[in-house]
């Protein structure tokens, strides 16, 4: 294991530690088969909008999937689902049971464990990384067929903990149409091949306004650059997402499993494939 203190940042370590473990390990009672990690290297393009819709698709097409909240310092994962004044304990064997909605879907994220969901957590990196590492070590996972991984923004501390120590079989990049976002990609795609993860595809959010009368796309922010982003970098663009008034409305009431998400349907069937 990595030496007590350890924040999981090697760029900040004079430590050798090329013979040490750094994973995390699943509680013998836990099974989880497939880890995906949903990543942006920036906030505000729809990561757990893409996590939570992507966790109620493979749930309505019959596997068990879970939700694994990493973004510690800004949790959403639990107000899309519904799930919002909830609170989790650990049993007499010290492990914790995650927060499952009525269909099924495991939960867990920071905000189950504060005493008011508005308590900020003002913690430096190696507490959140800790917390990180407990979501995955210490919680009864059962039997989960797909968990995925709503990273914070950015490539800092806990993306690169969780790219270091948990077992990820692959990451989807979230992205939205500006030209500013190729940067975003390329750091988030850079990453992913320092540390040998592989690219299961992007996905695009906020790509156009759907007209309720005449059903034609309106590009608010003009032309789209994923496209040609997915082609020089060999990524499937696996999915592009409306900004929709329903979406919004949805999500903000907790409601994101009644989405029915036709236009992730693609990205549901390439990482079945791809897995």
């Amino acid at each position: 294991m990595a030496e007590s203190g350890c924040t999981h940042n090697c760029s900040t370590c004079s430590s050798n530690c090329s013979s040490k473990d750094l994973k995390f390990h699943l509680n013998p009672k836990s099974t989880v088969k497939h880890v995906i990690g949903i990543v942006s290297g920036k906030g505000g393009v729809g990561k757990s909008l893409v996590t939570s819709l992507l966790a109620s698709k493979m749930n309505k097409k019959g596997y068990r999937p879970a939700v694994l909240d990493a973004d510690i310092t800004g949790p959403s994962i639990p107000k899309s689902f519904g799930r919002t004044g909830e609170r989790v304990f650990c049993d007499e064997n010290g492990l914790i049971t995650p927060e499952t909605t009525e269909s099924g879907i495991q939960l867990m994220s920071m905000n189950f464990l504060l005493e008011n969901e508005t308590d900020p957590v003002v913690w430096r990196g190696s507490m959140i990384n800790g917390f990180v590492k407990k979501f995955w070590e210490e919680v009864l996972w059962d039997n989960v067929d797909y968990m995925f991984v709503d990273m914070p923004p950015g490539t800092g501390d806990v993306p690169l903990t969780v790219f270091q120590s948990i077992p990820l079989d692959g990451i989807i990049i979230v992205s939205s149409p500006q030209e500013l976002v190729r940067v975003i990609v390329e750091k988030a795609v850079k990453m992913a091949a320092v540390m040998k993860v592989p690219v299961i595809g992007l996905v695009e959010n906020m790509s156009y306004v759907e007209c309720p009368d005449c059903k034609k796309q309106i590009k608010i922010f003009g032309e789209s650059h994923v496209d040609k982003i997915a082609e020089e970098y060999h990524i499937p663009l696996l999915a592009r997402i409306p900004v929709s008034a329903e979406i919004s409305s949805k999500v903000d009431s907790g409601c994101v499993e009644d989405i029915e998400a036709d236009f992730l349907d693609a990205a549901a069937a390439i990482v079945e494939k791809s897995l």
